[in-house]
Parts: structure tokens; C-alpha cells; sequence
């Protein structure tokens, strides 16, 4: 049975049949006046009957008229935070000559529940980054073997654009199952696609009946019909010839003015995954540690050079994240570092929209070419 049907009670089976296996099972719940990412017992804890408003600089939950539980859009929290967290001890040493010691690096079994495509994408872009070349992160590598329980997306957000990266409305490859979520007269219930051994392994221990034919094509029109719904659009270019294009153009100095160099962005971003360390003393000096910790490269710092910074202004530093992140990350590892989830426009506190700077940068670099030829 690759395909099959479940109810909530059989949702609730899912995440008990992962946890009788040893996993942490981590998925969207209600905390903080947000949907985050966190542990689950309990198929209560899933956000039933709430829905959220983004748009740039905003983001707020809202109250569903319905019992849904995964018609929400991309939240504050990635899955990256438990793959490449954003802080952890790397070493520690003492007076009494004992050495560096390593950190006991213990990783939970991670399930993680209610992965967008989008966000499965991110997961794949970072793996391509840690898990890649010659000298792959063995913190991640070990936090890697993962159980995905994908959701494909109904109900995309205001910023949303995953459609237009290639990365969703519907999951791609990588899953163990995913869910399609139906509320209707017909009750609550999840179309479950097979994608792995595991997942079937899972799936045959929990009640499920076969999915109708009608069913199955309703939850599919249902994926498709949320692709023409996206709150936003990537310009379909070559985006990475035009930040080649636009290395002088005005326009940065423009969105500097409005940008904050929070790092927000950075710090949101599933697939940002830059780290500094810092060597920390207790009060005798005669412990000391040191920690890996998230950077950004909106940082003063982050560029520090033979005694100065080389992006010292606002311009730059947005200059090197955007490029990086739709240019030359193509030349680097393969791809775009951009799947689309929307989350850098929702907290920006100044509403910077990344697609529509892209629109921006792209239509300059098109005006420039047409006088230059």
C-alpha cells in the first residue's frame, strides 16, 4: 500500500510509533504568539485550527474556522537549529593539565514532522554545504540520518515563493512519508505517499485505510491550485548572471538606507550556515572553552582583514549576502542557496523583500545591457 489514508487518530499513532522507536519527534506547535518548531508527545500539541498572516515585517497567528493542523506557512524557526545549531561546545580545557577535551557531542534520533517542501529543500542545501567536499562537518553528518514526515503545502503565505525556486508547493524527494491534509464534510484526514522502506515500516504499524481515487486526486488539486497562490515571485532569470551584473549598481546603496544589518535575514534563513568561535575563561583563568556559534555575514566583523574590514558599509554587506545567496552560491555548491520559504521578508523588521529587490537588480542589469548593445 504506497498510498494511504489516515485520520488524526492515526496522525497520533504516527508520532507514537516514532517515539516507540527512539526518536525525538519534533513538529510545529503553538508557543510564544508563533508556530515554532519543537518536541512532541502528543498529537494535541500540533497547531490545530490555527493559521498565521505574513506579509513583510509582519507575522501573526489567526484562529481557523476549521481543525487543520498544517494550513500554516513557514514559521520564525527552521529545521536547520537542530542540525547545525546555532551554538555548541567544541572544547574545553584546565589548569590541571588534562588537555583539550572535546565536547560530548550526544544527537537525539531526530523525526522531524511536518517538513514543507521548501524547507526539505533547505535540508538538502545545507547537507550539500556540511555534508559535502572534503571535509564534511561531522556534527551534522551525525545529526543527519533523519525520518521525514513531509507536508505538502495547501495554503501558502503572503511572502511565499517556493513555487517559482522549484522547491515546492509539493514535497520533493528526500521523505519518508508525506502527508496531504483534507478537512472537509468528509472529516479530517491525510493522504500518506510512501517515499522509503522505513517510512513503510512506519506506516504498516498505524490504522490507515487505501485512499480513494477520488480522494487522492482531490488532495493533489489541492497542491497544485496552492503554486498559483503564492504571495510572491522570484524573477524567472538568470538570477546569477544579473548579481554578476549589478556588482556597481546604485540600487545597493539604496536598500541600504532602509536595511538595519540586523542579521536577521541571516538568522532565519535555513540555509545561512556561517559560524565564528569564541574562547571563553571562567573568572580564575583556569578553564576555558571554546564554542561554535551562528554568524552572519551582515556582521562589522565578519569580514576582518589584516587588521580592517572589507565590507565596512551597509551596501556591501547586503551586496555579499544576496549575491552569495542567488549568485555565486550556483558556482559553489550547484545550486541556489534560496528555496523560497519566504521567512527573510516576514522578519526583516524594515519589510525588505528580497524577490522584489531581485526585480529591481534584474530589470537595471536588462536596461543596461539594451543601451550597452
Amino acid at each position: 500500500m504506497r498510498t494511504a489514508t489516515i485520520d488524526v487518530n492515526g496522525l497520533g499513532r504516527l508520532i507514537d510509533a516514532l517515539a516507540d522507536d527512539g526518536y525525538r519527534v519534533i513538529g510545529p506547535t503553538v508557543r510564544d504568539g508563533a508556530i515554532v518548531l519543537a518536541e512532541l508527545d502528543s498529537v494535541d500539541q500540533l497547531p490545530s485550527g490555527w493559521g498565521v498572516e505574513v506579509a513583510p515585517a509582519e507575522y501573526r497567528l489567526r484562529k481557523r474556522a476549521d481543525t487543520a493542523m498544517f494550513a500554516h506557512s513557514a514559521g520564525p524557526q527552521s529545521w536547520k537549529q537542530f542540525l547545525h545549531p546555532a551554538r555548541r561546545k567544541l572544547w574545553s580545557t584546565d589548569a590541571e593539565g588534562n588537555g583539550f577535551v572535546p565536547a560530548a557531542d550526544e544527537v537525539p534520533k531526530y523525526a522531524f514532522l511536518g517538513v514543507r517542501g521548501c524547507d526539505l529543500a533547505a535540508i538538502g542545501v545545507l547537507g550539500g554545504v556540511l555534508a559535502g567536499g572534503e571535509h564534511p562537518d561531522g556534527s551534522f553528518l551525525r545529526r543527519r540520518p533523519l525520518f521525514v514526515v513531509g507536508v505538502n503545502c495547501t495554503e501558502p503565505g503572503g511572502v511565499c515563493f517556493c513555487a517559482s525556486m522549484g522547491t515546492g508547493p509539493a514535497v520533493g524527494p528526500g521523505y519518508d512519508l508525506v502527508l496531504t491534509e483534507l478537512v472537509d464534510d468528509d472529516g479530517h484526514r491525510f493522504v500518506v505517499d510512501v517515499g522509503s522502506a522505513q517510512g513503510r515500516r512506519i506506516l504498516d504499524r498505524i490504522p490507515a485505510r487505501p485512499t480513494a481515487a477520488d480522494e487522492a486526486e482531490l488532495a493533489q488539486g489541492k497542491v497544485t491550485a496552492a503554486a498559483d497562490r503564492m504571495g510572491r515571485e522570484m524573477p524567472a532569470t538568470d538570477l546569477a548572471e544579473v548579481m554578476r551584473e549589478s556588482r556597481e549598481s546604485p540600487l545597493w546603496d539604496d536598500i541600504a538606507t532602509r536595511c538595519l544589518n540586523c542579521a536577521n535575514c541571516t538568522l532565519v534563513c535555513p540555509t545561512c550556515f556561517c559560524t565564528t568561535t569564541e574562547d571563553v575563561t571562567d573568572l580564575t583563568g583556569e578553564h576555558a572553552e571554546r564554542w561554535q556559534r551562528w554568524s552572519s555575514c551582515f556582521e562589522l566583523d565578519f569580514s576582518y582583514l589584516h587588521g580592517g574590514e572589507v565590507r565596512s558599509s551597509g551596501a556591501s554587506r547586503y551586496r555579499q549576502w544576496l549575491s552569495h545567496k542567488l549568485g555565486t552560491w550556483h558556482e559553489q555548491f550547484g545550486g541556489s542557496g534560496c528555496v523560497g520559504c519566504g521567512r527573510c521578508i516576514a522578519w526583516c523588521p524594515v519589510g525588505i523583500d528580497l524577490t522584489a529587490e531581485a526585480a529591481r537588480l534584474s530589470g537595471a542589469a536588462k536596461e543596461r545591457l539594451d543601451v550597452d548593445g
